[in-house]
């Protein structure tokens, strides 16, 4: 992810995997019960890094999908949809609430919504912007 911008060039698309890309960036094993509870996919971290793979494979025409649990995450498909992810991979029972999610956001809210949760310095402060937003927008 930190040298995406030079992978760009060199590749037709990215496939993030969230569930790694989380363990690595965060050193959290979620399998590992003594630390498993610091495993969060919705850090500023994380999210930061898959902002940044996406930032540069569109600088390069290239598209970004993911899989992994957070691609079939309500709260983070708001997120990763404003933040320009083109793809989601996410198991069957999970398409139907997210495609509705999708078919009923404005793309210029949740681009605004990434921008000001990706500034937040926590995962709490972080989901508290997204859940204020849902709130809002009586989404999910």
């Amino acid at each position: 992810a930190v040298i995406a911008h030079h992978l760009a060039k060199e590749v037709d698309f990215f496939s993030i995997g969230t569930n790694d890309l989380t363990q690595y960036t965060l050193a959290v094993d979620r399998g590992n019960e003594l630390i498993s509870h610091l495993y969060n996919p919705m850090s500023p971290s994380v999210l930061g890094l898959i902002k940044q793979v996406i930032d540069a494979s569109h600088a390069e025409g290239k598209w970004t999908g993911m899989c992994g649990e957070l691609a079939g995450d309500e709260r983070a498909t708001l997120l990763l949809l404003g933040m320009g992810l083109d793809e989601f991979s996410m198991s069957a029972i999970s398409i139907p609430r997210i495609k509705k999610i999708i078919r009923n956001t404005n793309f210029e809210d949740v681009k605004a919504l990434a921008a000001q949760a990706l500034a937040q310095p926590t995962a709490q402060d972080l989901m508290n912007c997204v859940n204020k937003f849902i709130e809002e927008k009586t989404l999910c």
